[in-house]
């Protein structure tokens, strides 16, 4: 625990506004800390900038949810007329409605937050802040500068889209900081990266009626079980979403017309080949925002862009601390970000020794067909366990409320990856359906708790739901068996 001293401005001084400062800045003040926040979002190069609460609220979870939820609803009206509703076939998306609605409760969440802070008595700054030395910070204002001390520091600042080096990418692309206010329609898009951010916005996109593109420089969702990453794939493919494999840009230009000529190369072929976009949009990864930061000052280590912390967030510098994505080799995820920087204010100002649990955190990805997973994947149990101590269930359901408009179930498919022999204690579950988030979330507390094979088996499901497919499998991929069910209930 920090001792509070008197000689500093504050007792602690968060840098980012996002969600992990945020709550790190709170959870301080609740047990008794002085506590600023600084926060300062630079334009990007078409100029779009936001408010408080960094990027999930302005920028990523919740402007994509949204949109995946909008186009979602496009499906859902036009299986509403299989289900015997009468349903208008004019009926269509409105691209300045949605980007309204959107930004609109973006705003409203930017104005609860500055509210709470201010009602929590934490000091909100709209200032970049830079380290002078290891307690002082320079934080530049519209009018001015300010300098601030502070005991304790904690760097929470997150990062931001990259752009490819090469002719007319900053120019003329554009990335998900500027997709969800983008104010024209964004038409034909070619989407380029193939992690969860790009293979997201190019499903939203196809479910609100446009024609995206997806650009994989090598493997789809890197990092993710790859069975089901390339499940997710073909499920888009079936869709109607078209692949550019083992293929890089090489330029962006900007035609007399106002459209984007790209032009592309295949990585095994070397065949250059071009098209012609709308919407170039790069999702090709995000960099740490340490630049800014004078780190140096500080005497804080990096890693590339990122900063190396210990198992209680702790820099080198023992009273600088670091939360969220800025942080090296820890899953970029909103809850994990909250999580940490709650349990580090606790640690500091309230006796707590409780330490953020990094390991098996169940994500989503809200691609059309949503995939879940928490814990392993196959390919990290077997490098872990070796394959001889690896068993994995699986197999393929059909949501029942997919029968009647007919809606493909080719790709619906759950699976576990358990320990063979003993207690069979399941190392990941893996789901590729509807609601994917709401189905492994409660799983993701199971399997936490050691949840085994013999366990999940001895669970009656919920019918008729997707989740309890988990509880039916009986199937192993070592058995070769066909893992495709021949009927719903029994």
């Amino acid at each position: 625990m920090a001792p509070v001293q008197g000689n500093y401005d504050y007792d602690l001084v968060v840098i980012g506004g996002g969600s992990g400062g945020l709550s790190c800045a709170k959870e301080a003040v609740a047990h008794g800390a002085r506590v600023a926040c600084l926060d300062f979002v630079k334009p990007t190069p078409l100029g779009t900038k936001w408010g408080v609460g960094g990027t999930c609220v302005n920028v990523g979870c919740i402007p994509k949810k949204l949109m995946h939820q909008a186009a979602l609803l496009g499906e859902a009206v036009h299986e509403a007329a299989a289900y015997g509703w009468n349903v208008d076939d004019k009926i269509k998306p409105d691209w300045s409605k949605l980007v309204t609605a959107v930004q609109n409760h973006i705003k409203s969440v930017n104005w609860v937050t500055r509210v709470d802070l201010r009602d929590k008595k934490v000091e909100y700054i709209n200032g970049l802040g830079s380290f002078v030395d290891s307690h002082t910070i320079s934080a530049k204002l519209k009018g001015g500068e300010r300098t601030i001390t502070a005991q304790t520091f904690v760097i929470a600042v997150g990062g931001r889209p990259r752009y490819p080096n090469i002719p007319g990418a900053v120019e003329y692309g554009i990335t998900s900081d500027d997709l969800f206010s983008l104010d024209h329609e964004p038409g034909k898009t070619l989407v380029v990266g193939a992690g969860y951010i790009g293979l997201e916005c190019a499903g939203f996109l196809k479910g609100l009626g446009y024609e995206p593109t997806v650009m994989v420089r090598s493997i789809v969702l890197r990092g993710f079980d790859q069975q089901m990453a390339n499940l997710v794939a073909a499920a888009m493919e079936e869709r109607g979403i078209p692949f550019l494999r083992k293929t890089v840009p090489l330029s962006v230009e900007k035609q007399s017309d106002g459209r984007l000529l790209v032009k592309y190369e295949n990585t095994e072929t070397g065949e250059v080949d071009s098209d012609v976009f709308d919407t170039v949009l790069w999702a090709i990864g995000r960099k740490g925002l340490v630049d800014d930061l004078n780190l140096d000052n500080a005497g804080v280590l990096t890693h590339k862009d990122k900063i190396q912390v210990d198992c209680e967030e702790t820099t080198n510098v023992p009273h600088i601390y670091a939360v969220g994505d800025i942080i090296y080799g820890k899953p970029e995820l909103t809850p994990v970000a909250v999580l940490a920087g709650r349990l580090l204010a606790r640690r500091l100002y309230a006796d707590s020794e409780l330490r953020m649990d990094y390991v098996d955190v169940a994500t989503t990805v809200f691609t059309p067909l949503e995939y879940a997973c928490v814990g392993l994947s196959e390919e990290d149990a077997i490098k872990l366990y070796g394959a001889e101590e690896i068993e994995v269930f699986h197999g393929y359901y059909k949501p029942t409320e997919f029968f009647i408009p007919q809606k493909s179930v080719r790709y619906c498919y759950v699976k576990a990856v358990a320990q063979r022999n003993g207690e069979q204690r399941v190392y990941g579950l893996h789901y590729l359906g509807p609601v994917a988030g709401e189905v492994i979330q409660g799983f993701a507390a199971a399997l936490k708790s050691g949840l085994t094979i013999p366990t999940l088996m001895n669970t009656v499901g919920i019918h008729p739901t997707t989740a309890e497919e988990f509880t039916r499998l009986s199937i192993t991929k070592r058995s070769g068996l066909d893992p495709t069910p021949a009927s719903c209930c029994s």
